[in-house]
């Protein structure tokens, strides 16, 4: 049978713990670590809303709350009047209310009495609940459709694969831009068949190009759907502004408390058409490598700031290089450079940059080819533990007016 469309019923926690105004906030915070939550609602006797009581609460206050300040009643530091939702609204709607309020916490009302409430990680797992009772159904239906030929294990295998077919489809762009003073070598190759690599490519004005290279951490079904959730994000802002350190920070906003424990590295910059300067931001990315074609050296991009979905707040310091014709930017994420021979010792980026120096003068293509085969010659027949991504962009020698 199908499943129904997902709503606020269906992911919101059923048994919230009320406490009355009265409640000391000592005993609150008891039931908050026993229950191992970071909000209670306050109610009266007939469950009707008057405030909530929430982490943040206890953070804006007890920097200078007197000494008694376990003892005063919750009343005194909750919110009163919360944002609240109704048990009929869709699961989109929730997601989008969290966002659009910045909490994390909203009681559901149905009528004026609270039956629920729901959270950003309540939400996400839920969902993945919901995507897993769908992905079944999928899975058996496929099974029938095959006649029930295909083993378990082989139907896995089949699916995983169509699974990462789907994932390159999302999360990598259809083809480069077709501007003629650019051309690009790419390698792509997640470990498993899902991966948290992905590369992307916007066009917030008609004579400006951004490219994003980014790396949820870890790798396999959980990395990729934190990309997919970090991708989904790059796009619906990306297109809006030039500015890297603006798209970064947007995209650290909306992956607060979505992507668990798990965090996003990711460099972003943006190239100008006209003035061949390529502006950018970094989120604990590593630094890209620039060949310079004038003097045959290889250099970084250096730019600082914290990891995406960790820290919230983090602004994103931006910095400018002016390309030259022939220069290439090597973009990669660290599975590349942390590949180990069989001591042990990490290919480094000391010896990538090494490699670039040596085939620096080479196409765009046969450069990724190269660094590639520099990397697999070090580590031999030791195996990766990582995805790896690298993407070689060229400036070629055309002048190009602006659109």
């Amino acid at each position: 049978m199908p499943q129904p469309p997902l709503n606020v019923r269906h992911v919101m926690q059923p048994d919230p713990v009320l406490v009355p105004p009265s409640c000391p906030v000592r005993d609150a915070l008891a039931r908050m670590n026993e229950r191992r939550i970071g909000a209670v609602i306050v109610t009266d006797g007939a469950r009707n809303l008057l405030g909530i009581f929430t982490e943040r609460d206890l953070l804006r206050r007890v920097g200078d709350a007197d000494p008694g300040w376990r003892d005063r009643p919750v009343s005194d530091w909750m919110t009163g009047a919360p944002h609240t939702i109704g048990p009929d609204e869709s699961w989109e709607a929730a997601v989008a209310a969290l966002d659009r309020l910045r909490v994390r916490h909203l009681p559901v009302i149905d009528g004026r009495r609270v039956v629920g409430i729901i959270s950003t990680r309540m939400l996400m797992v839920q969902r993945a609940d919901h995507l897993n009772r769908v992905v079944d159904e999928r899975t058996r239906e496929l099974k029938r459709a095959m006649d029930e030929v295909m083993a378990r294990d082989a139907e896995l295998r089949y699916n995983l694969t169509a699974a990462g077919r789907f994932q390159t489809r999302l999360l990598l762009p259809h083809a480069p831009p077709d501007w003629p003073e650019l051309s690009w070598g790419v390698h792509y190759a997640p470990l498993d068949h899902l991966g948290g690599d992905y590369y992307d490519i916007a066009h917030p004005a008609p004579d400006k190009l951004g490219f994003l290279i980014a790396d949820a951490s870890g790798h396999s079904i959980a990395a990729a759907m934190v990309a997919i959730m970090s991708r989904i994000a790059f796009t619906e802002v990306a297109g809006t502004t030039p500015s890297p350190g603006a798209v970064l920070s947007e995209m650290n906003a909306r992956l607060q408390g979505l992507a668990d424990e798990r965090f996003v590295t990711a460099f972003y910059g943006v190239l100008d058409r006209a003035t061949r300067t390529f502006t950018f931001a970094n989120a604990g990315h590593p630094y890209p490598l620039r060949w310079v074609a004038r003097t045959g050296t290889a250099e970084p991009l250096q730019a600082q700031g914290f990891m995406l979905g960790i820290v919230s707040d983090e602004q994103y310091r931006e910095r400018t290089v002016q390309l030259e014709p022939g220069d290439k930017l090597c973009f990669y994420t660290d599975g590349l450079v942390e590949a180990r021979d069989d001591r042990g010792e990490g290919y480094g980026t000391d010896r990538l940059t090494t490699a670039l120096r040596a085939h620096g003068g080479q196409p765009a293509r046969a450069l990724a080819d190269a660094l590639i085969a520099d990397q697999r010659a070090y580590r031999g027949t030791q195996p990766l533990s990582d995805d790896v991504t690298l993407v070689v962009g060229e400036l070629g020698d055309h002048s190009v007016a602006p659109v």
